[in-house]
């Protein structure tokens, strides 16, 4: 009984994340802040909602397998979203009228002899 409350909890918490993660992306008006959004809250909610069904399965091989794909996307979704917030930058000539970064990409290739 407690393990399906604590289930439940979990999941319901890592829904409320995914639901407030699609919330921001609409919302936002740039790319990048989608990106960032939508990377950060997507991983937490996947967390927790895997979590929870770990909890509610008990130890069992399906439980390992839960845990290896929150592995997996601990590892792969920061760098996607990394990716994709890089080719935002590198394509998108208008980026700079829109918000202020630094573009480490064009400091990296001036200074390429090794000289700091």
């Amino acid at each position: 009984m407690i393990r399906v409350l604590i289930a439940g909890g979990l999941i319901i918490t890592g829904l409320y994340v995914l639901a407030t993660t699609t919330i921001g992306i609409f919302r936002f008006s740039t790319m990048l802040n989608r990106v960032h959004v939508a990377s950060k809250c997507d991983t937490l909610g996947a967390l927790l909602v895997l979590s929870g069904l770990m909890v509610l399965s008990g130890w069992s091989v399906y439980s390992l397998k839960l845990a290896l794909v929150i592995v997996f996307l601990w590892l792969c979704n920061p760098v996607a979203s990394h990716l994709i917030a890089r080719a935002e930058v590198r394509t998108n000539p208008n980026l700079n009228l829109i918000c202020d970064f630094i573009d480490a990409t064009k400091e990296s290739e001036g200074n390429s002899n090794g000289d700091n």
